[in-house]
């Protein structure tokens, strides 16, 4: 589930202009979903991607709480690190939430969602 959620945000940010970079980078100390760039203001997006079948439990984007976003900030800092060539680019932290069926989703766009 995770991974066609993954491939449908994919799709939606590519239809949206934005260009993959990296898709599941990982760490010892975590995991970015996707890594995309954004051309038209070089910025360098950083995203998590949530799925839910369902609401019962709260939404997708809410289940990215503080814990989960230092993770995702440690990660992105040891990629920055890795990759000299973003080094004038700025950057942002998104979430796209996917819920419902995986044939009609859901996609919850938060931009900026929380800070570096």
């Amino acid at each position: 589930m995770g991974n066609q959620a993954e491939s449908i945000a994919l799709k939606y940010l590519t239809q949206q202009g934005l260009t993959l970079i990296v898709q599941n980078y990982l760490t010892k100390g975590g995991e970015i979903d996707i890594i995309m760039l954004d051309k038209t203001e070089q910025i360098l997006v950083f995203v998590e991607v949530r799925y839910r079948k369902n609401s019962l439990f709260g939404s997708a984007i809410d289940s990215v709480d503080s814990t989960k976003q230092a993770k995702i900030i440690r990660t992105a800092n040891h990629y920055l690190q890795q990759q000299s060539e973003f080094d004038n680019f700025i950057c942002r932290f998104d979430v796209i939430g996917v819920e419902s069926d995986l044939k009609y989703p859901k996609i919850t766009w938060i931009q900026d969602a929380f800070e570096g």
